[in-house]
Parts: C-alpha cells; structure tokens; sequence
C-alpha cells in the first residue's frame, strides 16, 4: 500500500471524538488528527476546538447531512492518494448522523477504511443507567410530530430490550411524556453534559421525569435509557381461543396447537384437546 504525503496510508479514517471532555480524546485519534491530508468535520468551529488541543493544524472541510452528493464523491476520489479523518461534532461518527454513506462510498471504490474508537454519547449513558445491558436497541432522535413518534415507539413497544434515545432540552418532557403513553410507565434516566463539570443522571418512572423536566427544560446534549417491559401477563383463555381460532383457518390441529403453545408459552396438549373441540363445533 503506497503511502500518502502526510504518513499515513490512503483511505478513511473514522475519528471517534470526546463527548465532553476533552482528556477523552485517545492518542491514536490525536495522532490521526494531526497526519491526516484533511479533516471532514461536521462544523468546523466546533472541530477547531478539537484539532487545537490534539496539535493540529490539518485543513477541515465541511462534511453533514446537507452537504452536496459531489462532496462525498469528491472526499472518496481524494482517497485514492490521500489520508481524509472523518470526525463528528463530539462522540464516533456514524451514530445518529450522515457518515455511513461516506463510509458506503469508500467501500465501494475499493478505499481503504479504518476506525478509531472512542465514547459514544448512548454507551456511555447505558453505563450510567443501572439499566439491563444485555440486549439494547439505539433509536436516535424520535420525529417531532405526534403521530410519527407515537407510531416509532409502538413498533418497539413489545421489545424485551432495553431502548436508548437521544433527545433536545425543549422536546424532552413531551417525548418522555409519548414514551410513558406508548411504552407503558417503565423505569428510565435520562443523562446530560456526560464526562463535563455538570454531567448529572436522572433516574425515575418516565411519567415522573416527564413532569420533572415539564418547566425546567435542561440545556446540553440528552440521552434517555428506558428500561425494558415488565412480563407480559399470562394469556388467558380468550386470547388462546381467538389464536386458536385464526391458526385453524391456515393450519391442521396439530400445527395450530403448535403454533399457539409457542406464541402464548402455553400447554400444547391442553391446546390441542380445545382445538378439536372447537373444530367439532
């Protein structure tokens, strides 16, 4: 692999940045900032800031959801000889924010990519959360109309893992507020100013946080972490005759007992006995 101007080989670097602090920031990603050809940056009064304290004076180009499809290509021909940093305002870049398509558009030109990780803003509040950690799903920003945002949170409401979101200070107690309503009234935090002076973790039932932030909306970047569902009740004897009842219209008895006692986790014999009686109905 030839090497370009700056040491470092051709390709694409993604530069995982602090989320508050600056001492976050790892050698190797100070090192990349300081040899890169160039520094895609999502605002470069922002990444200035960064590149001060790493010992770098590399030229940064504007790189964000709105820049122009011949940017993108023009940074991928530039790859071919050249090093390019690719660096979010603060946390890895990718998460919540364009980058992927740079990262798509390099593989396919055959460009080299490497990663440099660092914090992440949603792992960092999973840690500070005392939450369950095993299974978790990133959700990003929630849209901010009603309806779309009440149609988001019912597609994961039944989901046994634990969900991670990022949210704004003025949005913060009507989202929590949708999430209680769309969720059921779970257990959550919510962190902010993770890793600076006044980081500070909320912990509470979402209705209860939504009413703590109703009048005091904070300011800084927020991440909520709500809590997986409680168990589901048991299912009754209703609901395994409606899914008996629709199972027998595709299935034999057999199979249709199967199928039920799989989804409901109940008896598959017992079961099968009300499956015949309600085919001799």
């Amino acid at each position: 692999m030839e090497t370009a101007a700056s040491g470092l080989e051709p390709g694409l670097y993604i530069v995982a940045g602090p989320i508050g602090n600056l001492g976050d920031l790892t050698p190797r990603a100070a090192e990349v900032l300081r040899l890169a050809d160039v520094v895609a940056v999502e605002d470069t009064r922002v990444s200035a800031r960064l590149l001060r304290h790493a010992g770098s004076d590399r030229p940064m180009i504007p790189y964000h959801d709105h820049s122009a499809e011949g940017v993108r290509a023009r940074l991928v021909e530039r790859m071919a000889a050249e090093s390019v940093a690719l660096l979010s305002d603060a946390g890895t870049p990718l998460i919540s924010d364009p980058g992927y398509k740079l990262v798509r558009d390099a593989r396919a030109a055959g460009r080299k990519v490497t990663t440099l990780p660092g914090p992440s803003a949603a792992i960092a509040a999973l840690t500070l959360s005392g939450l369950p950690t095993d299974r978790f799903l990133f959700m990003g920003f929630l849209p901010a109309k009603a309806k779309a945002r009440g149609d988001a949170l019912d597609e994961v409401a039944a989901l046994r893992a634990t969900l991670v979101f990022y949210e704004s200070g003025p949005r913060l107690s009507e989202s929590l507020a949708a999430m209680a309503e769309h969720l059921g009234d779970r257990e959550a935090t919510v962190s902010r100013e993770i890793s600076k002076a006044f980081e500070e973790t909320a912990t509470g039932m979402l209705t209860t946080l939504s009413a703590r932030y109703a009048d005091a909306p904070p300011k800084g970047e927020i991440v909520v972490i709500v809590g997986p569902p409680g168990e589901a009740p048991p299912a009754s004897a209703e609901d395994a005759d409606a899914a008996l009842r629709e199972a027998l219209e595709r299935l034999p008895v057999s199979k249709a007992a199967g199928e039920v006692a799989k989804k409901l986790g109940l008896d598959r014999r017992a079961l099968y006995a009300r499956a015949m009686e309600i085919k001799g109905e």
